[in-house]
């Protein structure tokens, strides 16, 4: 890093277990790279994260967001990053909203009484935006591994696969996820997720890219009901279970995706970069 103070503050957040550290460089220098982030990654030599948030300035938003993940790669959207980073923007505010510059675009974040709604912009269903190594219809894409087949590709920023199963907790995510995940089939990669649905309630598990199995991952569970929708298995709204607890999704008339839940702060802190 640049002009490197001995001790960075950070703060630390998560929603539904989906955990982040938060820096702000908004009025300092501070830059990083994919080995400093796996350092500060580390549960046992450094932080521990899914999810490095760094604060830049915007002039088109409140703040723009850059994204990292866990193993360094860096990424241009995460849901539950986005609730946490508005829950800041909207309490250094005092207002009901923010808007947060990212890579996969602009998004926005009100306040939902104790929750935070934020908007994820469009899914995107093309093959090419996936993106997939060859064209392919993305509501039943000809791909198989182990117990798993006939996925639904959505990009919500990042790219997504859905597998429908009769039960997500008896899914091997752990052995199957990363297979998936660098499969040439997804050039940029992809995250992994096993739904099982049941009277508008999508049970959800995630094997997140770059990051591995998380308690949770808002842009899968946007994706999730996106697919479950085009495979008229719920309407545009679902109550999304994840093993961090529960997130509503709507797919909204005009293709952007809404996504509410908590975003809570853990702790603050300080360390040597």
């Amino acid at each position: 890093m640049s002009e490197r103070a001995p001790h960075t503050p950070f703060l630390k957040m998560h929603g539904l277990g989906n955990d982040f550290v938060i820096f702000d460089a908004r009025r300092r220098t501070l830059d990083f790279d994919a080995g400093l982030v796996r350092r500060l990654a580390s549960r046992r030599r450094g932080i521990g994260f899914d999810q490095m948030i760094v604060l830049r300035p915007s002039t088109r938003a409140d703040a723009f967001m850059e994204i990292w993940n866990a193993d360094g790669s860096e990424v241009a959207a995460c849901g539950n990053a986005t609730r946490c980073v508005g829950k800041l923007l909207i309490a250094e505010h005092g207002g009901d909203k923010a808007t947060i510059e990212t890579k996969a675009g602009l998004l926005s974040a009100v306040r939902a009484d104790e929750r935070i709604s934020v908007n994820m912009g469009p899914a995107r269903l093309d093959w090419q935006e996936i993106p997939l190594a060859h064209a392919a219809d993305t509501l039943h894409i000809p791909y198989a591994m182990g117990m798993l087949d006939d996925p639904v590709a959505v990009n919500m920023g990042n790219p997504h696969v859905v597998f429908f199963v009769e039960d997500a907790d008896a899914v091997p995510l752990g052995e199957l996820g990363p297979q998936i995940e660098t499969d040439p089939l997804f050039p940029e990669r992809t995250n992994v997720s096993v739904a099982s649905v049941k009277n508008g309630h999508i049970r959800l598990r995630v094997w997140e890219r770059g990051a591995g199995i998380t308690e949770a991952c808002g842009t899968a569970a946007c994706a999730a009901t996106v697919a479950a929708f085009r495979r008229g298995l719920t309407d545009r709204h679902a109550t999304v279970e994840l093993d961090g607890g529960t997130l509503e999704v709507v797919w909204l008339p005009d293709g952007s995706v809404q996504m509410t839940g908590d975003a809570v702060l853990t702790y603050a802190g300080e360390v040597a970069l």
